[in-house]
Formats: structure tokens, sequence, C-alpha cells
């Protein structure tokens, strides 16, 4: 098994200029490794810790009196959103201390709705995804479809166990004990039907009947795992001069080993349906990580018309769009959804990531790359 620590991980967390930082990202993707290994004098409370959270819940005026006390540079303070009220002292301490405050957690839900202001933006925000092709440097498609990028899971042999550990862990820390719903059950039908469906156009209606809840309870479950960190949506681009355009989102879980084991399916296998649709997700998310961790402050979406023309991701402003195709043998066929955008609105580079093992680049300006290409390229700035 690699060791955690031996992951050198792409976020840069810089608090020169400012006073305070969230760190957000999904349970176990090495938010707490990340902040020990960058801040060891840090003073840390891990709120995990049920003694200290107790104490604090009850008394959350401690954190400000050992500040006081003792003024540190910089504390951390790991699953904030355990003890909101936490955040009222955190404030005082910013306005009347040089104390530096770093929070990290897995759900924004719990504070939004116990603290308006969240430090009335006096805080940065940064958010830890799990590993990418940078941070890993393997080329081994099927171990990342089947194990996932959460380093634990990444690292291990066997994650299926662990794997099983975090889908029940996740339903009983974050969700049951504290209290995002009420009934346990349809959640979890909920999340398989999530897992199934993951990457396709959000259908409410059925969803809500496969997991016994009303569309609107549905749209509550989805919410949730925006706020958890567990998922997201990918909106439709709507502008058109000539075709009428999709307009419903797609919805993306975060981790491709996770999607795997909520949906019960067994190993990815190469050429198959499963394997298309995991290489899609894969790369979306390689995206995701890099935009955020380069800071570059760029949406993403897909276009589909209503005749079936489909553009799998839009960079930008139309800045880059991205066909996402797990063969080695592109044709014209592979093309239609970027042509047809391309005679519907003008946009940058026109790429095609594939399995192929050179790039290539076609008369009508698109651009055939492999996918390790691609990474390669987008982390050093010559994608985007």
């Amino acid at each position: 098994m690699v060791s955690l620590s031996e992951f050198k991980r792409e976020l840069k967390i810089d608090l020169e200029g400012n006073n305070a930082a969230f760190l957000w990202g999904p349970r176990k993707v090495g938010k707490t490794t990340l902040l020990h290994q960058k801040f060891p004098d840090a003073k840390y409370y891990d709120l995990l810790n049920t003694e200290l959270k107790t104490q604090l819940t009850l008394n959350p005026a401690i954190l400000r009196e050992e500040a006081l006390a003792e003024r540190p540079k910089l504390v951390i303070v790991d699953e904030v959103q355990k003890v909101p009220t936490l955040l009222d002292e955190i404030h005082w301490c910013l306005e009347n201390t040089k104390t530096k405050f770093i929070m990290c957690g897995s759900s924004a839900r719990k504070l939004r709705h116990g603290v308006a202001n969240l430090l009335g933006g006096r805080a940065w925000r940064f958010e830890l995804f799990p590993l990418t092709t940078k941070e890993i440097g393997t080329t081994d498609l099927l171990k990342i479809f089947n194990h996932g990028l959460i380093p634990k899971h990444f690292s291990e042999s066997s994650p299926d166990r662990s794997l099983k550990s975090y889908v029940y862990d996740y339903i009983e820390q974050e969700i049951r004990a504290e209290a995002l719903v009420r009934n346990i059950p349809s959640f979890a039908r909920f999340l398989e039907a999530v897992s199934l469906t993951h990457g396709q156009l959000i259908n409410y209606a059925n969803i809500a009947r496969d997991c016994g809840v009303s569309p609107k309870t549905a749209r509550e479950y989805f919410q949730i795992l925006q706020d958890t960190l567990l998922g997201h949506e990918l909106q439709p681009w709507r502008k058109s001069k000539n075709r009428r355009l999709i307009e419903t989102a797609k919805f993306y879980l975060f981790d491709m080993g996770v999607v795997r084991t909520l949906a019960g399916l067994p190993k990815v296998q190469a050429r198959t349906e499963e394997f298309g649709r995991y290489f899609e997700h894969f790369l979306i998310e390689e995206i995701r990580a890099f935009l955020s961790y380069r800071e570059k402050n760029l949406a993403l979406s897909y276009w589909r018309t209503s005749t079936g023309m489909e553009v799998d991701l839009i960079i930008g402003n139309l800045d880059v769009v991205i066909e996402f195709k797990a063969t080695t043998r592109v044709d014209n066929r592979d093309f239609k959804g970027l042509l047809a955008l391309k005679e519907d609105q003008k946009i940058g580079r026109a790429i095609v990531v594939t399995l192929d093992t050179r790039p290539r680049l076609m008369e009508t300006g698109i651009e055939i790359l492999p996918w390790q290409v691609f990474c390669e390229r987008l982390w050093n700035g010559k994608i985007i």
C-alpha cells in the first residue's frame, strides 16, 4: 500500500494577505493529511474527537480563551460543521487577535443554516478533490475506475471493503448523525438510483418513484449530495442560434469507485458501456480539479440538441469544447456533435480525447488527443 503522505497534492493553500480560509472536500480525500503536512506547527482542533466536540459544543468560548492565552500564529479547526457556533468565536478572534484560522470540513450545509454569513466573506475558500493524474502518475484506467481516486482506496490492493465502509459511514455520520434526512432507507435507495444514472439527464420523477419519495424530496436529496460534496450538476449550454436545445442538468457523483460501489457493480472491464461512461466521468472530474486548483473561474456545461446532437463538455464561454471517446478508432461519426456546434456557435478549441496513442489534427481543426497527452497538457497549462 502507498503511504497517503507520499501523494504530493496540487492544491496550494496560501493565507498570505488574509487571516482565514475554509478548506472543503468530501470525506477522506486527504484534507487532514494535507493540513498536517503544510502546517505542522498549527494549533489543531479535531472535532471528530468526541470529548473535544462535547466540550466546545457546551462552551465554544474555550477556543477564544485558548487563543488569547497561547497566541498561536495559526489555528486549524477540523470538521468545523460539527460545532457551527465556533464560527462566532473565530469571528471575534479575527477581529481582535493576529491569529489566523483554517476551518475544514465536508459539508457547509449545517453552517449555512446556522451561521448566515460564514464570517462575512472574510475567509477564502479552497476545495480538495480526490487524486488527479498529476498526483498519482499512473495510466492504469481500470485501477482508477475500480478503486476510485480517494487516496486510501486508490492505494489499496483490494479496496472493495473500504469502499463499502465509506458509503456506510457517509450515511451514518453525514446523513443520520447530522439529521439531514428523516427517512434513511429512502435516501439509501436514492443513492443507488443516482449511481445507476450518473452522468445522465436528471429525471426527478423517475428517481423519486424508484426510491419511494416525492419529486420535491428527490430534489432535496440531490441538494444534500451537493452540500456534502458527493456530487455536482453539469448545467446545459442554453445559447443557440438555430437549434432547439435540451435544458436539463446532468448529475455526477464525485468518485468512480464510490459510484461503482453504490450501484453494486462488479469490476469495470475494458470495451464495455460502463468503461465509456467512467472514462467521461473521470476526465470531467480531472478538469474540475484543475480549474479549482489553478483558480480559473470558468464554468463547465454540456451541449445537447433536441435531435440528439451532443458535446460532452464546454469550458467557459466556448473557449474549449471536448468530446470523450473511449476508443482507439475515432472516425467521422465521433465529430458530429462538435461539427454541429461549430456551425451554430463560434468556438475556441475543439478536442476529442480518446484511447488513441498519437495526437492528430483534422482538416476541420478538431484535435485528437490521447487521454494521457490531454491530462499532461492540461496540468501544464496548454489546454485552458
